[in-house]
């Protein structure tokens, strides 16, 4: 993907200053600081961190759960005093779930705000889209669930805290064999997606490899409402399940259109499903379906159990999704990185979060291989109405 160096417009700016903490004061406080040659990403008793992501735009829920699980994770090292005696800032940027925005929201958290680090994105598309100015400016970015393996090949300050979509697709394919017994599968996949395109390639490889037949590969592109002449074309294949590795606003209309023709096959997917809003999109038709995801609701494990009693509690009673945790495991394991650093600089940081070994998050025990990435398991879930009922943990 050719990154552009975009301003960001007029809309991204008035999104930013709703949804963000960042205020016109802010912005010069960052850039005056790093024109006198202060230490970068601290002002005063501030260290300025900051976070880019959908909090508007078609996958929003995306942004904004990520966003709810770093600030609860930032708000609680704050009330414990902080990081080195100085409190954390986190200044928080709208890319309307635009590539071109993320782009332009990390040049400004960088080159204006002045940040030490940066947390985000959700979605692949735009992480690849971002990380090249991180990279180029060396300051670390973590993000907590862009799954693409292209994502941390941009450069050694490049991180994640999820698993990646080779394992991803595999646990799939697995699951589709052992679990449900399919013996053939069909493909309906977003062409313009990198998360869809290259999970689909992951499963496809691997179901070949389990003996499993593809019987059909159809696609359509993020936006559109009919999908019935691809599935016409599915379910002439007679499939045993299909894959579907989008994201949830296109998965729930592809589950109704899918029994409005009479396709009783379950639905499979990734992580790009996990929000509130499947269910209200899809409604009885995703049903019965299963996806790959980070962590279950429905765990016994003392550190899941407490992080959602105190999202609930922070969060007015909603139940924290994957990308809440997700985005409350990012902020931990960058906190955690700079309580190790002997001296707060981007590189001291970026360095202490290629050391991260066994970090026990809400979604795993988490340690960074020489790739950056994490080495943690996955879980599979079924749809139950609002709720994901656990079904598997498949380890790495």
């Amino acid at each position: 993907m050719r990154m552009k160096l975009l301003g960001l417009s007029l809309a991204a700016v008035l999104s930013a200053s709703l949804v963000g903490c960042t205020k016109k004061s802010d912005t010069g406080a960052g850039a005056d600081a790093s024109a006198k040659g202060s230490q970068v990403g601290i002002v005063g008793n501030e260290i300025l961190v900051g976070e880019y992501g959908s909090f508007t735009g078609s996958e929003a829920t995306f942004g904004q759960s990520t966003s709810n699980g770093l600030k609860m994770a930032i708000e609680e090292k704050n009330k414990a005093g902080g990081v080195k005696g100085k409190q954390l800032k986190l200044i928080s940027l709208d890319n309307q779930g635009k590539a071109e925005e993320a782009a332009a929201a990390v040049t400004r958290l960088i080159n204006q705000n002045g940040v030490i680090a940066v947390i985000g994105e959700v979605a692949s598309s735009r992480t690849l889209a971002a990380a090249p100015i991180a990279q180029s400016n060396k300051i670390p970015l973590i993000s907590p669930s862009s799954t693409n393996p292209r994502v941390t090949e941009i450069g050694d300050y490049i991180f994640r805290v999820c698993f990646i979509d080779p394992f991803q697709g595999t646990v799939m394919a697995k699951f589709a064999t052992d679990n449900l017994k399919a013996k053939k599968v069909a493909i309906l996949r977003d062409v313009k997606s990198d998360y869809s395109v290259g999970l689909a390639d992951y499963f496809i490889a691997k179901y070949k490899e389990l003996g499993g037949e593809i019987v059909a590969d159809e696609s359509y592109q993020a936006g559109e409402m009919d999908f019935k002449a691809q599935l016409t074309q599915l379910r002439a294949k007679k499939p045993d399940a299909i894959f579907v590795p989008g994201y949830y606003t296109e998965v729930g209309l592809i589950a109704r259109q899918a029994r409005q023709l009479g396709i009783t096959a379950p639905l499979l997917g990734g992580d790009g499903w996990d929000s509130s809003k499947l269910y209200e999109i899809g409604g009885q038709a995703i049903n019965g379906s299963y996806f790959s995801n980070h962590y279950t609701t429905e765990s016994t494990d003392p550190v899941v159990v407490d992080f959602i009693k105190k999202y609930k509690e922070r969060y007015n009673g909603v139940v924290p999704d994957g990308l809440a945790a997700l985005g409350y495991d990012a902020g931990r394991v960058l906190i955690e990185a700079m309580d190790r650093t002997s001296e707060l600089t981007p590189k001291n940081i970026r360095d202490e979060v290629a050391k991260t070994k066994d970090f026990v998050g809400v979604t795993g025990r988490i340690t960074m291989d020489d790739k950056r990435n994490a080495n943690k398991p996955a879980v599979v879930v079924k749809v139950d109405g609002t709720t994901n009922r656990f079904v598997t943990t498949i380890a790495p």
